[in-house]
């Protein structure tokens, strides 16, 4: 008896050892093969987690393009530029708006009227000490507040995104809306946002095809002409018409240069494009464009006669939001509506 319990303890051991030693030299068991997997995980989670900050690319106090380092996925933030509350909102982001300016512009009223959001002055003039007190993590701004950089800057990070001429208002749209998605893991979103405009701006452009026109400004009772390096430049870049207005060298991008109307009935343009910045801007008492524009000299011009006068019906999004994506989709809308009727 006693030699076949030997046998069987014997037997045991031996089994035992070489159980140890498989484990040893290569085949995990399911319970380690557990662990491995759940450090792995832990490692890749860690590897993809969000980070503090990253770095954008903005444009600085002389409108100087620079590299800024931004807090990531931000959830305070200051808006003093219609074209980037036109895209944070367009990108879902409306909520995280803590501190905005006023504006005039219909699809944004909702920023300047609720009580929850601070209101920190104008797009042209910031109210510091209302800024300063929404706390932002993050603060927006367009060109009218390039003066106020420094001081915003003292708050917090200030990002300053312009439509660039060069590269045309839709790729602009594009670039900024890419750069501020950016800042939330949020790009997958902007192919979406952006996904009709190509179309719908080669259509016009098939339209304007050897069609001249002089593109203008009414401000004051006055008439500016605009070239294709400021406003409305969508209209002759993009579009495509030929805009006889003004001299390719000379700078208009601001307010535009003054023009009388015998120089309109001079260039007798097929189309005349008409940006009235009094109603932009809510001028008190002021003029209608269509009051200006449609005098003597001007009636006695084919555009005239032909139907050819466009007004834009949106003009506060023209001049206050141009770089916004809900803006473009307006400003194609004024053009579409009469060029494509």
């Amino acid at each position: 008896m006693k030699k076949i319990l030997s046998l069987i303890l014997a037997f045991t051991l031996a089994f035992s050892l070489a159980a140890c030693g498989g484990a040893a030299s290569g085949t995990a068991s399911p319970a380690s093969s557990a662990v491995s997997s759940s450090t792995a995980a832990g490692s890749a989670a860690s590897s993809e987690a969000a980070p503090a900050s990253i770095t954008i690319q903005s444009l600085n106090a002389n409108k100087e393009t620079v590299d800024l380092e931004v807090p990531y996925d931000a959830q305070r933030i200051a808006v003093m530029d219609m074209a980037a509350l036109d895209i944070l909102d367009s990108l879902g982001l409306g909520d995280r708006v803590v501190g905005s300016s006023s504006t005039a512009l219909d699809y944004l009223q909702s920023y300047a009227t609720d009580d929850a959001i601070a209101n920190l002055g104008t797009i042209k003039e910031a109210d510091l000490e209302a800024v300063m007190a929404s706390e932002p993590d993050v603060i927006f701004i367009g060109g009218r507040l390039a003066s106020s950089y420094d001081a915003l800057s003292e708050i917090a990070p200030v990002v300053f995104l312009a439509t660039d001429s060069q590269i045309g208002v839709v790729e602009s749209v594009r670039k900024n809306a890419t750069t501020i998605a950016s800042m939330f893991g949020l790009e997958d979103k902007v192919d979406g946002l952006m996904a009709d405009f190509d179309a719908r701006i080669q259509t016009l452009a098939s339209f304007a095809q050897d069609k001249t026109a002089i593109v203008g400004m009414v401000t004051s009772g006055g008439f500016n002409v605009l070239g294709n390096d400021g406003r409305c430049s969508m209209i002759g870049k993009e579009i495509g018409f030929e805009n006889i207005g003004v001299d390719a060298n000379i700078d208009t991008s601001t307010h535009g240069n003054e023009a009388s109307f015998e120089f309109v009935v001079e260039k007798a343009p097929d189309y005349i494009f008409v940006l009235d910045r009094d109603a932009a801007i809510g001028t008190e008492g002021a003029q209608l464009a269509q009051e200006i524009m449609e005098n003597e000299l001007v009636m006695g011009t084919d555009a005239y006669k032909n139907g050819n006068i466009v007004y834009l019906a949106h003009p506060a999004v023209w001049y206050t939001a141009e770089g916004g994506v809900q803006a473009l989709d307006r400003m194609l809308q004024d053009l579409e509506s009469t060029l494509l009727k």
